[in-house]
């Protein structure tokens, strides 16, 4: 046996090469995994010295084996495809997860956690809803029950942060853009829902001045998570007076992007990289329908699976270690340029 102490799942997954929901399903119940994966885990326990405290750690804070995972808008696709990844890597690693939507409402997210507090769930995971949200409400959860919040950062709160980087998304989009014909103005809500959209302001204002272009922020009416319309609306008005300053339309995000391919539409408006198309429109996000737009949306992407499990391993390790971790943890990924027709 190697006599080095193996300190946390974290370090014996990184040693035996197994992953961690595998291992902690294994932790649970043994028979829940394969007879090779068991032997596997098996072996590599006597090679190392390492005994997971989990069992302990559940039974001394009375913990459910459920995970809770809050997002803010169910409905909003983006949301759903991440409630995926991470409920799949949940049910992989042996615990249920336990879905909630606070459909844009600050009381809302409140009452979710506070039923959450109540079901003393093994672990949360949040996306808060941001500029909105009660930040004490959530601060005081945090220090209650193992939590990690991901997509919107709220500085300072909580354990862990996992999210993308968002200069990431708009220095590709711009930087790809001006390089492929002429530099874009950027289409955003002037109340945005989501702290995400101020940082993509600021990335593009920053992105334009290294370019030495001249920046153009279009702040249109709206507020909420109805993105589609509010991009439709703003699009039929821009369109209509002729009041875009340049031919390149790049948007915060790709609901917002996809009402104004509507607008587009309906306008006459041809849209795309051929020369004989009046505008080229493109986003951010990677929208799990963006590709199926008319045309075909160019957009920069999240790392779903990056985050999704990141974000899962990150709370397991705070569940070993007796809830919480030794210092903040703020992890971002980069996003991936995906060219399409629209730009």
């Amino acid at each position: 046996m190697n006599t080095n102490k193996v300190r946390n799942m974290e370090e014996f997954a990184a040693l035996s090469g197994i992953s961690r929901p595998t291992l902690s399903k294994y932790f649970h119940d043994p028979d829940s995994v394969r007879p090779s994966t068991r032997d596997r885990i098996e072996k590599a326990l006597s090679q190392h010295d390492y005994r997971p405290n989990i069992y302990a750690v559940n039974q001394n804070r009375r913990m459910t084996k459920n995970i809770g995972i809050i997002v803010p808008y169910l409905a909003d696709p983006f949301f759903a495809e991440i409630a995926r990844n991470l409920e799949r890597k949940v049910i992989d690693a042996g615990y249920s997860p336990v879905l909630f939507s606070a459909h844009g409402d600050r009381n809302q997210e409140n009452e979710i956690l506070d039923t959450l507090r109540l079901q003393k769930p093994a672990g949360v995971l949040l996306a808060p809803l941001g500029r909105i949200s009660d930040r004490a409400h959530i601060e005081t959860f945090c220090s209650d029950v193992p939590t990690v919040l991901f997509d919107s950062n709220l500085e300072g709160l909580g354990d862990a942060f996992v999210g993308s980087d968002n200069f990431s998304f708009v220095s590709q989009s711009v930087s790809y853009l001006q390089s492929t014909g002429g530099h874009p103005c950027f289409l955003e809500m002037a109340n945005p829902a989501n702290p995400n959209a101020n940082k993509r302001r600021r990335a593009y204002l920053a992105s334009m001045e290294r370019l030495d272009l001249e920046p153009h922020v279009i702040s249109v009416p709206g507020e909420g998570w109805g993105f589609e319309e509010i991009g439709y609306q703003a699009g039929l008005s821009l369109l209509n007076h002729r009041d875009l300053p340049t031919r390149t339309v790049l948007c915060s995000n790709d609901r917002l992007a996809i009402g104004f391919l509507a607008a587009c539409y309906e306008c006459g408006v041809r849209v795309g990289k051929d020369e004989t198309c009046e505008l080229r429109v493109a986003g951010h996000d990677g929208h799990p329908f963006s590709r199926y737009t008319g045309p075909s949306l160019t957009t920069v992407a999240h790392d779903y699976e990056a985050v999704s499990n990141r974000t899962v391993e990150l709370l397991f390790t705070m569940i070993e270690n007796g809830g919480h971790l030794s210092t903040r943890e703020e992890i971002l990924y980069p996003a991936r340029l995906l060219l399409r027709m629209s730009a």
